[in-house]
């Protein structure tokens, strides 16, 4: 079923999107809860500038997401930690900890929910994760050593 969002639905889309939801997702859940409405024709003409608007965004985020991974291209984040005697860290390094560097070391903003870490980093050596934004990925290198 088409469906115009009326708000934002975590997970599914922002206010003013036309999306294609299953039937009992939008009958039980969106339509219920005046989360979203039929795009009937009568609906699109009504939300004609609304909906263009939010078109216009989408792109714009699009761009900005792909010049946000192409600036990661070759880039590196470096961590100095306290290690165990058998070369360990104390505490892993998260998602959270790397966006934070990318954001002192590298000025950029990062959120840590697009930051995927394929296995945690517990140890010093040279990791590569993976920084999607939008439908974009891009590997960063994560330097770990000894402090």
């Amino acid at each position: 079923m088409e469906i115009l969002l009326l708000e934002d639905v975590q997970g599914i889309g922002k206010k003013n999107d036309l999306l294609v939801v299953g039937d009992g997702f939008a009958l039980n859940c969106l339509l219920p809860q005046r989360k979203a409405l039929v795009a009937t024709p009568t609906v699109r003409k009504r939300y004609a500038d609304q909906i263009k608007r939010r078109a216009e965004e989408k792109e714009h985020e699009k761009q900005v997401h792909a010049n946000a991974v192409s600036a990661l291209v070759g880039k590196t984040v470096t961590f100095a930690r306290k290690v165990t005697k058998t070369g360990k860290l104390y505490a892993a390094i998260s998602e959270e900890l790397i966006a934070s560097a990318l954001l002192d070391q590298l000025a950029l903003t990062v959120s840590p929910q697009d930051i995927v870490i394929p296995t945690p980093i517990k140890a010093v050596g040279t990791f590569t994760v993976e920084v999607r934004s939008g439908a974009n990925e891009q590997p960063l290198s994560v330097v770990v050593s000894a402090l």
